[in-house]
């Protein structure tokens, strides 16, 4: 069966808000030898998204165009050199631009075979935020069994699966979210406490646990010192946005005395060979969770691929809880 010659993709063409996306069609790419054409039944809506939109996120010079950084669905088409994948298969991907679309592009090397009882739909908003929590939480981080975990916007897509992925390695989890019910979905997906950022102090409670191991640090601003002020000795504090300043004033002296590390990682530049090692790794230990249901994808909302726009829109609200999804 022949392949179709264009797909729709989601574009910007000046920075804005939501109304700025628009869908067009373009001419489909030729196939690499180390790429995998998939049609698509989903595609995930994450916060960078919504940061390049406005134009403070711009995509690596050789990514595909237009907006989205992952998708599931089935394999069309695979390239010469790819042995692993065939037509039908079922599988998600983490790609570097273009995966708002009914047809994406994705390197081989950074897409995961999906397990037949997953759902196809829920697990476009798997390989984003399972990626970024493998690289940051578990291999820079370093979180272990026992070991308590801190991750700040625990209802949504990179908090809903950090929440998981740490209890399913054995780890406890504080998680932070900003109403009640978001801190009932947090305790539901297994944290051990969860907090109102908007009524109560976040850092009284983790001294009151006796510190935090590993923190995943999405916020920044005043909270980066607070983090260093609650670590426990030896802790990792990770930084992976910084939604309230990259630019503070901190107090560095209780960083040199409780020898703890400060460091970050983006995901989206890495090198492809780089996120093929993150995806082998992440098919042997997280893989095994999804099989279990230890680890689901929480989604909140689906909209169709020509109502980007609302989709963006509920993600700028911080109204949601786990992950939007388009269906193209």
């Amino acid at each position: 069966m022949s392949l179709p010659q264009s797909h729709r993709i989601a574009i910007v063409h000046k920075p804005g808000g939501p109304e700025a996306i628009e869908i067009v069609e373009r001419p489909l790419a030729l196939l690499r030898d180390d790429e995998v054409l998939i049609r698509t039944a989903a595609c995930g809506v994450n916060r960078p998204d919504t940061f390049e939109r406005m134009g403070f996120y711009p995509p690596p010079p050789d990514a595909p165009e237009g907006l989205g950084l992952e998708c599931a669905g089935e394999i069309a088409a695979a390239g010469a050199a790819v042995d692993r994948f065939k037509p039908g298969d079922r599988v998600c991907a983490l790609v570097t631009g273009g995966g708002y679309s009914d047809l994406v592009i994705a390197k081989a090397g950074s897409t995961l075979p999906l397990p037949d009882d997953i759902d196809l739909v829920a697990a476009a908003g798997l390989p984003e935020t399972v990626f970024t929590v493998w690289a940051n939480v578990f291999e820079t981080g370093g979180l272990a069994a026992g070991e308590m975990l801190l991750v700040h916007g625990g209802a949504g897509g990179i908090g809903t699966t950090a929440i998981q992925m740490a209890k399913a390695a054995g780890a406890r989890v504080i998680a932070t979210a900003g109403s009640d019910k978001k801190c009932r979905l947090c305790r539901r997906l297994g944290a051990d406490v969860a907090i109102n950022y908007r009524t109560g102090d976040f850092a009284d409670t983790v001294r009151a646990e006796g510190g935090a191991d590993v923190i995943l640090d999405m916020v920044g601003g005043d909270y980066v010192q607070k983090h260093i002020d609650i670590a426990k000795p030896g802790g990792r504090i990770v930084q992976i946005a910084f939604l309230q300043g990259s630019r503070v004033e901190v107090d560095l002296m209780r960083l040199m005395l409780k020898r703890l590390t400060l460091t970050g990682s983006t995901l989206r530049a890495r090198p492809d060979d780089e996120k093929a090692r993150l995806a082998a790794a992440i098919e042997t230990t997280v893989w095994p969770w999804l099989e279990t249901g230890q680890l689901q994808p929480e989604v909140q909302a689906t909209f169709p691929l020509s109502d980007a726009s609302a989709a963006h829109r509920l993600m700028d609200s911080g109204d949601h809880a786990g992950k939007i999804l388009l269906i193209p």
